[in-house]
């Protein structure tokens, strides 16, 4: 699991940028500390890791003033930038989401400790027992854009995990990022862990991130969380194992026998509520059987939400602000409040649609037919699949992990939101007496 930490200069030797001289040493660096952090962490116990999340949560409290004066400074940067109001959204903290980045903090610490869990055993004729634990990773490296909470969502899993991580933050929250990972440090500190547990790559230059994804033998895994363009050139890049998280292109189907009351306030939440996160609903498909009736009022308060429609030709006919749809329109992750709508002929079309436009992220069904519920949930292929319930509830924290890196929209394992269990590989423990293989 713990290649040897010399690895990291071997591999930038052979192949980092000549015109990057001092950010290939930055690198290594950072790759010999952090393979050195992971050893300690790794062996580090339940309490010394609790004790270190609670102390970087006090950290993050203590330090409101400098945190959100470096979110300003991320925030009048991206003004400068035409940043759209959706990624500022993203970006931006206050004093309520800034507590809810120390609650998390504090939420990881009080979730069962991952390593160290026992996932199987059985004994052998021979009389061998074996025992199947899980173990860290060892060094994790992540790669995100734009919100600065992730940072510390990142960094606490990590070490929950009992792993170390090499945080690579979008240049948009980078100051937010260095202020979240210095209340971080405070809390390793408070614990007599090794800072270098958590490190953040301290430079915007996109660079850095092509060298991360060579860093073969230094960093385990790769996390990346951010747009399409950015996943796609890790996956194409990567020499190392990635976990992906794709864009939240997130469905919500209101079938023929869906409450109108509760498709209404789910649609509008599913939607509304957070429109920048990637478990936003994008597209709202309907029952033909219900839609004159119950699609007008949840057009109307969407509408009146600020949210502008973009629907098919039966659609336009049930509310007059509706745009015209393209097929583009269906696949689009927007985070903006825009919405495209469909009138779709029963739950089979309803679920053609979503396999042919969704992401595999977020997709839910509104009804009281529960035949159609557990259709629903056995033939949609997404990691989260919800029975009258929003889309925004996708997310680790809502799931009682604590806090989530992303939500892995990959086949393999893991898959869905990503906390600290899901940082964790396993290995098998032998105990014998003496025997020998005949």
């Amino acid at each position: 699991m713990m290649p040897n930490p010399s690895a990291a200069g071997t591999w930038l030797a052979n192949r980092a940028p000549a015109s990057q001289p001092n950010l290939a040493e930055t690198m290594a660096e950072m790759g010999r500390r952090a393979r050195e952090a992971a050893a300690v962490v790794a062996l580090a116990g339940p309490e010394s890791k609790n004790t270190a999340l609670r102390a970087a949560a006090k950290a993050v409290r203590a330090s409101e003033v400098e945190i959100l004066a470096a979110n300003a400074r991320d925030l009048a940067e991206a003004e400068g930038e035409k940043l759209a109001p959706a990624l500022r959204d993203r970006l931006a903290l206050d004093p309520k989401r800034l507590e809810a980045v120390a609650a998390g903090l504090e939420a990881i610490a009080e979730r069962p400790d991952p390593v160290g869990r026992s996932l199987a055993r059985w004994s052998r004729p021979n009389g061998l027992n074996i025992e199947r634990v899980a173990v860290p990773l060892g060094v994790v490296g992540i790669i995100y854009e734009s919100r600065p909470n992730v940072t510390a969502d990142a960094g606490g899993l990590a070490l929950k995990s009992g792993n170390a991580a090499i945080l690579r933050g979008g240049s948009e929250s980078f100051y937010s990022s260095r202020a979240l990972v210095a209340a971080l440090a405070d809390g390793l500190r408070a614990a007599r862990l090794p800072e270098a547990a958590i490190q953040l790559v301290p430079t915007r230059d996109r660079a850095a991130v092509g060298i991360m994804l060579g860093m073969s033998g230094v960093i385990d895994i790769i996390v990346p969380r951010g747009g399409a363009s950015l996943i796609e050139r890790v996956q194409r890049e990567s020499r190392i194992p990635v976990i992906a998280h794709l864009e939240g292109l997130c469905h919500t189907y209101i079938h023929a026998a869906a409450d109108p009351e509760k498709a209404r306030r789910i649609a509008l939440n599913a939607k509304m509520r957070r429109v920048s996160i990637c478990g936003a609903t994008e597209t709202l498909l309907v029952d033909h059987e219900v839609a004159r009736t119950i699609l007008p009022p949840i057009l109307a308060d969407l509408h009146a939400a600020g949210c502008e429609l973009r629907g098919d030709p039966q659609v336009l006919a049930l509310h007059r602000e509706v745009k015209p749809a393209t097929e583009q329109d269906w696949r689009t992750e927007y985070l903006d409040a825009i919405l495209a709508v469909r009138i779709v002929d029963g739950i089979g079309a309803a679920i053609a649609h979503i396999e042919r436009f969704g992401s595999h992220h977020t997709d839910a069904i509104v009804t009281e037919d529960t035949g159609a519920a557990e259709r629903f949930l056995r033939e949609v292929d997404s990691a989260i699949v919800l029975v009258n319930a929003s889309t925004q509830f996708a997310d680790g924290g809502e799931f009682g992990m604590g806090a989530e890196i992303g939500i892995s929209t990959q086949r393999l394992p893991p898959r869905g939101p990503v906390g600290a269990e899901q940082l964790t590989t396993y290995k098998y423990l032998v105990r014998g007496n003496g025997q020998v293989r005949p």
